[in-house]
């Protein structure tokens, strides 16, 4: 035990403290770099910070250095930093002893040109958009209700159970993982065989196919996200027969998988909200339909029976209907009787009238007269058979003129073109209401699949059928050893009526009967709608 404290053991270096070091580092580094430039290109830059500060990096193809620029000098920028823009950093290199870590303290700083990656990423989004990959015309729709997801992420991150729990939270269902790694150079080849091998699937295997494919990332630099700007990934996504949804980093974060997958999503758990709709509130809507057709039938029918009762108030007695035609009669007689003695005398008075015109004087008056005019007419009759042969004749002349053949022509070609639009209307007629039949008996032949008892029977339902083949519809009407048909959706089974329940089958006759007439007690005392 001496030994371990024995004085010769000991060094003669000098011992410095953690802080010390740092703080020796720390002069060394900002007495050395107090004024540098530095030319490089903005990564993993997400604007300021609420502080005012900025906090990135600057690299190029070989090294990586932290930068920050404090509120002060970064108001006084006569730009706006950009992720993948190519700088020149005016400042000094300090150290931060906290996290051993050195980064330049920016004071000024100016474009130099756009960065190499965000260069070849420009130059593939535009070759790729000319081939159509990311037009909005292959974009598929999302499914309301997805049977299974397929999460494509890596299976050890914080994304993966993120959206299983915002899944689970709003609508439980199956999910399928396919572990891929997120970073790297191997990234986008593995992230496109999945999609593929979703894709692969087959709808009745062994393993569910997935109706809807997450591709899923947290937030990272232009770098860190490289993986989902591959050629492969994008192709891969725009083939991909399931509609997929891109969540890869934050808001801020933009990748070419976004533009080529069929809906992007801010984050991982906004994908997972994309995906699947809340079961409560789809529970609640359904609950709220059926609550508002309940009370809208009851209305409905209140409604009638209201009307039904107005109607019958407003009904007049026979009495009521027969006394106006009963009044009408009788003014009618009394003056058919007065009307008969006041004709009579008129036609007595007319009678008296011609009687006196009928004297022999004035006969013969009236026969000197006609013997007049006729002798008139004698004389006035040569001029006027020559007037008639003159107008006859220019009659005649101007029909000849109508009878043209070429006015008749024309005559029928205006026939002809009018009957060529009737039959083209008549056609355009038959064919809409052929077309108008067809709806209509389309949508009879929907409204009775609506109605058929088979639709009910898919639903999982049965009907039961007595020995004469017609529905029972009442327990009361079976007993036990009875045999009766089971009708299912795709067939028909034979059962027995088990006879242990038969007391309990009188118990329900007897409360069947007692119902039914007090039911028909009811309907006696409220009437009927018809």
């Amino acid at each position: 035990m001496s030994n371990l404290f024995d004085s010769s053991s000991a060094s003669n270096v000098a011992e410095f403290s953690v802080s010390e070091i740092s703080g020796a580092l720390k002069r060394v580094v900002e007495d050395r770099f107090g004024h540098v430039r530095v030319r490089g290109e903005i990564s993993g830059y997400r604007g300021p910070h609420s502080s005012g500060h900025a906090y990135f990096s600057l690299k190029d193809d070989k090294a990586r250095l932290e930068a920050v620029i404090w509120r002060g000098s970064m108001s006084k920028l006569k730009f706006r930093p950009e992720e993948g823009m190519e700088v020149i950093a005016t400042g000094k290199l300090t150290t931060f002893p906290g996290s051993s870590k050195y980064q330049i303290v920016i004071e000024q700083m100016e474009p130099a040109g756009a960065g190499a990656l965000m260069a070849l990423l420009e130059e593939r989004k535009k070759r790729l958009n000319a081939e159509g990959l990311f037009d909005p015309a292959r974009k598929q729709l999302l499914p309301f209700m997805p049977r299974v997801i397929g999460v494509i992420t890596s299976p050890t991150g914080a994304v993966i159970r993120d959206i299983i729990h915002r899944i689970n939270d709003r609508f439980p269902l199956h999910v399928l993982v396919w572990p891929v790694r997120v970073q790297g150079e191997t990234s986008g080849a593995e992230v496109a065989a999945a999609i593929e091998g979703f894709n692969a699937l087959p709808q009745a295997g062994n393993l569910p196919r997935p109706d809807l494919l997450i591709v899923a990332r947290g937030g990272g630099s232009l770098e860190d996200l490289w993986g989902f700007n591959d050629e492969i990934v994008v192709r891969a996504a725009a083939a991909s027969d399931i509609p997929l949804i891109s969540a890869v980093g934050h808001e801020t974060d933009w990748t070419l998988l976004d533009l080529a997958a069929d809906m992007r999503a801010p984050t991982p758990t906004g994908a997972a909200e994309m995906a699947v709709p809340v079961k409560a509130d789809l529970m609640a809507t359904t609950a709220s339909y059926a609550a508002r057709l309940s009370a809208s039938l009851s209305r409905y029918l209140d409604q009638r029976r209201q009307q039904q009762r107005a109607l019958e108030r407003a009904l007049p007695s026979v009495d009521q209907l027969l006394a106006l035609p009963r009044r009408r009669f009788d003014e009618a007689a009394t003056r058919l009787e007065r009307a008969l003695f006041v004709n009579a005398q008129k036609k007595r008075v007319q009678l008296d009238g011609r009687a006196r015109q009928l004297s022999p004087r004035l006969l013969s008056r009236r026969i000197s007269d006609h013997d007049r005019i006729i002798a008139n007419l004698a004389d006035r009759m040569p001029r006027l058979l020559l007037a008639s042969l003159r107008t006859k004749k220019t009659a005649l002349n101007h029909s000849a003129i109508r009878l043209n053949p070429e006015i008749i022509i024309n005559k029928l070609s205006f026939v002809h073109k009018s009957m060529t639009d009737f039959d083209r209307r008549r056609d355009q007629a038959i064919t809409l209401i052929f077309e108008r039949q067809q709806r209509r008996s389309q949508e009879l032949e929907r409204l009775m699949r609506t109605l058929s008892h088979t639709s009910v029977l898919e639903r999982g339902y049965a009907i039961v059928l007595g020995d004469n083949g017609k529905p029972i519809k009442e327990a009361a009407g079976l007993s036990g050893g009875d045999t009766v048909t089971l009708r299912f959706n795709d067939g028909d089974i034979g059962a027995t009526i088990n006879g242990e329940n038969q007391e309990a089958t009188h118990k329900l006759k007897k409360v069947t009967s007692l119902t039914n007439s007090r039911r028909k007690k009811n309907d006696a005392q409220q009437g009927t709608l018809f």
